[in-house]
C-alpha cells in the first residue's frame, strides 16, 4: 500500500490511517480499514440526502470524545511488577496479535519467543527499544524452527578454515570498526592468530 503512489483521496486517507495504526501499535491495521470505509459509506449515504459534510464531520468528532471517554473508564491497568509488565499479559497479548496473522501453532510457538524477547529489553518505567532486538533469517529453515537467543549471533562462520569451532574461557572484542583490508592503506601488519590470512592497519 505503502509503496504505491495513491492519488484519490479517499484511498490516501485510508492508506494514512492504516499506517498511522501500524505505527502506534502494530497491529489491527485490516480492522481500520474496514472501520474507516464503513464509516465512509454510512457518511454517502447521508450526503445523498443532502446533509452538509461539516455536520457530518461534527457527528464524527462528538463520536470519537464519546468512545475516548467510554475507553478511559472501561481500561484496566495491566498488571505490574517492579515497573514491568508480567509475562502472563505479555503473553496473552502476544497470543492475541500473532493468531491473527499466521496459524495457531506458529503461533504459540512465537508467542514464548517474542515474550522472552521483550523481556529482555524491558526497563522498568522506559519506553521500549525495539532496535535493541533483531530477526535474523535463516534460509533452508523452517518458521517452527525459530528460537530465541539471548546473546550475540555471528552469522557470518569463521574467517580462515582453520579457525578452530570452539572455544572456552576466552577474552571477546567487540568493535565498531572494521578490520577488512583496504588497499588505500600503506602500512599493514599480518594477523598473527590466522598466519597472515588477514591483515590488520599497523598502530
Amino acid at each position: 500500500m505503502l509503496l504505491q503512489p495513491i492519488q484519490h483521496p479517499t484511498a490516501t486517507l485510508i492508506a494514512r490511517t492504516a499506517t498511522a495504526q501500524d505505527d502506534i501499535t502494530g497491529d489491527g491495521t485490516t480492522s481500520n480499514v474496514l472501520f474507516t470505509g464503513e464509516l465512509l459509506k454510512q457518511a454517502e449515504r447521508y450526503l445523498v440526502d443532502g446533509l452538509h459534510p461539516r455536520i457530518i464531520v461534527e457527528g464524527f468528532e462528538k463520536a470519537r470524545d464519546a468512545t475516548l471517554q467510554f475507553l478511559e473508564e472501561f481500561k484496566i491497568a495491566a498488571p505490574m511488577k517492579d515497573g514491568i509488565v508480567d509475562a502472563e499479559t505479555l503473553t496473552t497479548t502476544a497470543r492475541t496479535s500473532l493468531r491473527t496473522k499466521v496459524h495457531p501453532e506458529l503461533a504459540d510457538h512465537l508467542t514464548g519467543i517474542v515474550v522472552k524477547a521483550i523481556q529482555c529489553i524491558m526497563r522498568p518505567n522506559e519506553p521500549l527499544d525495539l532496535h535493541m532486538v533483531e530477526i535474523m533469517h535463516m534460509r533452508h529453515q523452517s518458521a517452527l524452527d525459530s528460537r530465541y537467543v539471548d546473546g550475540l549471533v555471528l552469522d557470518h562462520g569463521a574467517r580462515h578454515p582453520d579457525a578452530p569451532k570452539r572455544l572456552e574461557n576466552v577474552y571477546i572484542l567487540t568493535a565498531n570498526v572494521s578490520l577488512e583490508y583496504e588497499k588505500r592503506y600503506g602500512d599493514l601488519a599480518s594477523c598473527a592468530w590466522c598466519e597472515g590470512s588477514c591483515v590488520l592497519k599497523a598502530v
